[in-house]
């Protein structure tokens, strides 16, 4: 009677020894997955199994570590996708940001060019009105402050056309960005139904 029992107490001990070594090659691929999640490293089953120090073969064969694998590659699929939603965010956000500015101060330049006109033409009509009544030094000083205003006109003028340059190149970078983000929006929704 003892014959028999000894080879199930091997074959039991041989048992606890395999759930062992699963359990803790599932321990080791756990901590692997962790830290390849927290550094962002990208996860394949050639690379989990070099650091976890187990067969590929255990990685495909075993429900439990080829689930813990595919989970954490959905985890850092999407990790990523949101990376670069919130990357693409900020890009936009920085680009309108600029657009806005840009228009606001494209605003302001023509309201100063158009103030510089009305004082200009006031001044124009008081010497026509009123050129008998002034002085030769009133004269000259109105025609100096015209002078000045002009240019003044001139120098706004060309801050208009620089200005009105940088907000279509504004435009056309957030064009660009919207169009770029459509793109990789339609890329990861193709890599998403790829099951591969």
């Amino acid at each position: 009677m003892t014959a028999p029992t000894i080879p199930a107490a091997r074959t039991a001990q041989a048992l606890q020894a395999r759930r062992k070594k699963t359990e803790d090659g599932l321990a080791r691929i756990r901590d692997v997955l962790e830290q390849m999640i927290k550094a962002r490293t990208p996860i394949t089953m050639a690379a989990v199994a070099r650091a976890a120090d187990v067969s590929r073969t255990f990685l495909y064969e075993h429900a439990d570590a080829r689930t813990l694998v595919n989970e954490a590659m959905s985890q850092a699929a999407g990790r990523r996708v949101q990376d670069r939603r919130t990357e693409q965010t900020e890009i936009e956000a920085s680009w309108r940001e600029r657009a806005l500015n840009t228009e606001a101060a494209l605003k302001t330049a023509h309201a100063e060019i158009l103030a510089q006109r009305e004082q200009i033409a006031d001044l124009l009509g008081q010497i026509r009105d009123l050129q008998t009544g002034w002085s030769q030094d009133d004269i000259t000083r109105i025609i100096t402050d015209n002078g000045a205003l002009k240019k003044q006109v001139r120098q706004l003028t060309t801050e208009t056309k620089s200005l009105t340059g940088k907000l279509a190149a504004a435009r056309d970078n957030v064009r660009f960005a919207d169009k770029r983000i459509a793109d990789l929006e339609v890329q990861l929704t193709e890599q998403n139904q790829d099951p591969t």
